[in-house]
């Protein structure tokens, strides 16, 4: 068993501001319904670094279902076609919002493109009017990760240790 202090935050209100511009050209963002093959590959290649293991031991009909539920949007960043983040939501349509994961392969990061995966994934999600969107962060996340949802918008709202199988 491992202890890691957990954070949550919380937005209440959409983005403000003008939306962030792209960071790099051969830079896109959408919105994709992934087969479980390619979800689990880009969800290892952004959360092996960060000991994500969730979705991994999901049972496969499980995940299938989980992502062509409708209240589930990823996000997919791609660089010259190839997928290196995902910002993903559960929830969507209802009140309260949760934003499960997000995050970037590690050899993209440091190029503005977690900002702008984040704030462009957040205007699309918040254009389903949901009155919260939500989100907890641990010390095994990035160690940036907490800076950038507090740039986005977000509120801390809770803290405490949890401890979590290892």
């Amino acid at each position: 068993m491992v202890d890691l202090l957990v954070t949550y935050m919380e937005m209440t209100h959409p983005p403000e501001g003008a939306a962030l511009s792209v960071p790099a050209a051969a830079a896109s963002i959408g919105r994709e319904t992934l087969t479980p093959e390619d979800y689990l590959a880009l969800y290892r290649a952004v959360g092996a670094p960060l000991n994500w293991d969730h979705r991994l031991r999901m049972p496969s009909d499980q995940l299938r279902d989980f992502l062509g539920d409708c209240a589930t949007h990823v996000y997919v960043l791609r660089l010259d076609g190839r997928a290196v983040g995902l910002c993903e939501f559960e929830g969507v349509g209802r009140r309260e919002v949760e934003l499960v994961h997000f995050g970037l392969s590690p050899e993209v990061q440091g190029q503005k493109l977690g900002p702008w995966l984040l704030d462009r994934a957040l205007r699309e999600i918040w254009s389903h009017g949901p009155s919260r969107v939500w989100l907890h962060t641990d010390t095994w996340d990035h160690p940036k990760a907490k800076s950038v949802y507090q740039r986005a918008g977000f509120h801390t709202f809770a803290e405490r240790m949890e401890t979590f199988p290892d």
